[in-house]
């Protein structure tokens, strides 16, 4: 089997924004009179989108979770990101690994971010056009595990490249939910350690420490070793 995409998730695979995450999160639940620690969002809030994050926060804090008071807390979160956005930092590598990816095969984004917020990141370091696809919360009825983004990933590609099948796909991934999702839509998943402990990401078909170092030729071999 040949890889012939890459789909990358966004916030903890290629920036490190879950820090700006959290800030945003936290300043757009205060006036509700919830305050949450760094501790509990990484616990409980990480992998979710906007909207499934705010509504298992009023549930944990035992607020009723009605949609439109989910909507209006996910506007103030999503506006308090947009003025932090000029903070956010990429991880060592992900940078060389998207340009060296995107001269050889197609690759694209399936994240749990909202999609204007990933174009603006990507524009900001002039790697929009490196993308073929992006897929973010707000192009999905159901977020990670569901293998809905990684899906509307593909059939964006296939916009391009007409017979890419799922299993010539790779998923990159940092959180067990997104692992899940990858591999409910039959791709090979890599899951890399930026979020949480390797042993918490086994599920994945292989787990690295990290992108710096990582090429092209590398990721080939992993997914010829599965």
């Amino acid at each position: 089997m040949t890889m012939r995409a890459v789909i990358f998730d966004f916030d903890g695979v290629l920036v490190n924004s879950e820090p700006l995450h959290y800030e945003a999160m936290r300043d757009a639940l205060l006036p509700e009179g919830i305050e949450i620690s760094v501790e509990e969002y990484e616990r409980q809030y990480l992998a979710y989108d906007d909207r499934e994050a705010m509504r298992v926060a009023l549930e944990v804090h035992g607020r009723a979770a009605g949609r439109d008071d989910v909507e209006k807390i996910a506007k103030r979160k999503a506006a308090r990101f947009d003025a932090l956005l000029h903070d956010v930092p990429m991880f060592d590598g992900a940078q060389a690994l998207i340009l060296e990816l995107s001269n050889k095969i197609p690759i694209a984004i399936a994240s749990g971010a909202l999609h204007g917020e990933i174009e603006r990141i990507l524009s900001a370091q002039s790697l929009l056009s490196c993308f073929d696809a992006i897929v973010g919360a707000d192009d999905v009825s159901q977020g990670k595990p569901s293998p809905e983004p990684y899906l509307s990933a593909l059939e964006r590609l296939r916009r391009q490249t007409a017979d890419l099948r799922a299993a010539e796909c790779l998923v990159i991934e940092d959180s067990m939910a997104g692992i899940a999702a990858g591999l409910a839509a039959g791709m090979r998943v890599l899951g890399v350690a930026h979020s949480y402990p390797a042993a918490r990401l086994s599920a994945a078909h292989r787990v690295v420490s990290s992108l710096q170092g990582l090429r092209a030729s590398a990721l080939e071999a992993l997914f010829n070793e599965v």
